[in-house]
């Protein structure tokens, strides 16, 4: 058994308690060590450029789910519309329609989960409390037939105080509780809870997470695509 494999073994067998699901996160890697997780029964990756995760898709079997996990200028979205899986951190209204937009041409409702701004870091991007119930209770979603919102996703803040990380992720929980008791659009589910990365993703699962991003504990430190 590869490194590779291992880790997504232990992964899997850490999580299945849980039920929550594992996202390897597979940016700035080479073609060959997705194969080597793909071959070891992985089916999903996570990837943040739209660049590099069109080119993966070109290059790699098409039944991979692939996730959108960066941040996504409306511009892109016309790429990842004909076959991405998941697109992680959508912040905007804007952002919707044009997912929308991009939805109808290839016929597909696009699935999405809205991101929530739960660190203390201006460089994190998302909406704030307010504006995510404004948006969810506002949008025009009757006109948003080719989007379907699954859930919320987070960031918490890169530090070393665990109090404070499970403080944002309880708070990103209770955001998720709160909305899923509410009579909500037909196209908005609270379904997904996507927050944990390898540096904080056990305090994730403590707090209800059911998709957890992964990188470096899979595939070890990131080195740049040749």
């Amino acid at each position: 058994m590869t490194e590779i494999a291992a880790n997504l073994q232990r992964f899997w067998q850490e999580l299945e308690p849980y039920g929550c699901q594992l996202i390897p996160v597979s940016k700035t890697k080479p073609n060959e060590l997705l194969l080597e997780a793909y071959e070891a029964g992985n089916k999903v990756f996570g990837e943040n450029k739209v660049q590099e995760l069109v080119g993966k898709y070109e290059g790699l079997p098409k039944d991979i789910k692939w996730h959108f996990i960066g941040h996504l200028q409306r511009n892109k979205v016309k790429y990842l519309a004909p076959f991405v899986h998941l697109i992680h951190a959508v912040d905007s209204l804007r952002l919707l329609q044009t997912i929308e937009k991009e939805g109808r041409k290839h016929n597909r409702v696009i699935n999405c989960l809205l991101q929530v701004h739960i660190a203390r870091e201006e460089s994190k991007f998302g909406l704030s409390d307010e504006g995510l119930f404004a948006l969810i209770e506002n949008a025009p979603w009757r006109d948003l037939p080719h989007v379907q919102v699954l859930g919320l996703m987070g960031m918490a803040t890169f530090t070393d105080n665990k109090q404070q990380i499970r403080q944002e992720f309880r708070h990103l929980a209770d955001l998720h509780r709160q909305l899923a008791r509410q009579e909500l659009p037909a196209n908005v589910k609270m379904q997904e809870l996507s927050m944990g990365m390898s540096n904080d993703y056990q305090i994730a699962l403590d707090e209800g997470s059911t998709m957890i991003r992964i990188g470096t504990a899979i595939f070890g430190a990131r080195n740049c695509m040749l």
